[in-house]
């Protein structure tokens, strides 16, 4: 039995390796990779390949020296207003257009203007940038929650929605909500920031 559906586990290890070198995020690329070479063990293993269950033994380990040393790093997150007119965030924007209209196609750079607008930076680097309209109810209708795909490992997110949570406040926000969510990689991450999807497609969540 084992011997007939260990090619699959070939054929699943040789898939996530692939998918691995084709990702652009270096944690992604960690758990593809440390995924692929705990099926080729499990593969190695009942087809009693030894030369290759050492391999793939030794690539799991530094796989998993690495991810515990990204998870243990120390990063120094920073949150700057900007009004719309400055150069660097014009650039930004621009720079990213085409992928920021993946996961806001209804954003456009005018409508920023006299929005609660911040970039989150990590370790310097603008990582993320932010707009959304304040209403006297208390909600934070947001626009754009822009986040450059090496840092998509949801620590900007944390930062935002929970360590920043009392700048948020003294806003005067009391929910944010996202009225457009148009991409499901956008709506995975919602839920892990706590938010809940009502009725109408519309994400809230309670500060």
């Amino acid at each position: 039995m084992l011997q007939q559906i260990a090619p699959w586990f070939g054929y699943l290890a040789s898939l996530l390796l692939i998918i691995s070198l084709m990702v652009n995020n270096g944690l992604q690329f960690r758990w593809y990779n440390t995924l692929g070479c705990f099926a080729f063990i499990i593969y190695a293993v009942i087809i009693h390949a030894f030369p290759v269950l050492l391999t793939n033994a030794i690539l799991l380990a530094i796989n998993l020296f690495y991810l515990i040393r990204i998870y243990r790093k120390k990063e120094n997150f920073d949150l700057l207003e900007f009004t719309g007119e400055e150069k660097m965030a014009q650039n930004f924007l621009a720079f990213y257009k085409k992928d920021i209209k993946d996961y806001f196609p209804h954003f456009n750079v005018p409508c920023i203007h006299g929005n609660l607008n911040f970039v989150v930076t990590r370790d310097l680097v603008i990582a993320n940038i932010f707009s959304a309209v304040l209403s006297v109810n208390g909600d934070a209708e947001v626009l754009l929650n822009y986040t450059v795909e090496k840092y998509r490992d949801y620590k900007v997110g944390s930062f935002i929605f929970e360590k920043e949570k009392d700048y948020l406040v003294s806003k005067g926000i009391k929910r944010i909500v996202y009225k457009k969510g148009s991409n499901t990689k956008h709506e995975k991450f919602l839920k892990v920031m706590g938010f809940n999807k009502e009725p109408g497609g519309i994400f809230v969540k309670v500060l």
